[in-house]
């Protein structure tokens, strides 16, 4: 075989066989890749530790009943938990919609909580101190309890209820989400959350 054919057989085997195995790698990144950027769930329930928190009596990633919300009587809903950890002196609660239009909507804001309660019924009153000694926060209407949630008609929207046990009971001269989650740095034992959605 005279040279110049045998460097072009050897170009072309070397051809072949790099493109025979480089082709696995890559259907193994592409579907990896489609793994990644596969759209994670926006609706679940998280827990830490042993404390837990109910809804109602909804099941995580539920709607949001009419009842709680502006389509309905805008109530606050009945909220329970379990699994208190030693050293808590007090719950905090705050519901979000980390999906509003400018950010972060804070909804309700409850905080003083005695843990040995259990739960709150539903439809508090929008007041400083609730029958149970708890105390109402400011939420991000500027208003005091429960502001039912109301998204934009469109996509729904998750609202996030979150419980914290806290060490200590939280005295602010001024009872916004900001003060309180300062309050509450360092202070926090353990937390719970549990999401629903809504939509209008």
């Amino acid at each position: 075989m005279e040279p110049r054919s045998f460097l072009l057989t050897l170009v072309v085997l070397i051809t072949l066989i790099c493109s025979a195995g480089c082709t696995a790698p890559q259907q193994s990144i592409s579907s990896a890749s489609a793994v990644r950027t596969a759209p994670l769930p926006t609706i679940s329930a998280n827990s830490v530790g042993s404390l837990t928190l109910t809804i109602d009596s909804l099941d995580p990633g539920s709607t949001l009943p009419d009842t709680y919300t502006c389509k309905g009587a805008g109530e606050s809903p009945e909220v329970s938990w379990s699994g208190i950890p030693p050293g808590t002196k007090s719950l905090a609660l705050i519901l979000d919609d980390p999906d509003a239009p400018r950010g972060t909507f804070t909804h309700w804001l409850v905080y003083n909580i005695p843990p040995v309660t259990g739960s709150m019924s539903k439809a508090q009153p929008d007041q400083k101190v609730l029958g149970n000694g708890a105390q109402e926060g400011d939420n991000s209407a500027g208003s005091r309890g429960y502001y039912p949630p109301c998204p934009p008609v469109g996509a729904a929207h998750r609202y996030v209820f979150r419980l914290y046990a806290v060490d200590m009971d939280i005295s602010q001269p001024t009872a916004s989400r900001e003060s309180i989650d300062r309050a509450m740095n360092g202070h926090t034992l353990a937390e719970t959350e549990f999401i629903t959605g809504f939509k209008r």
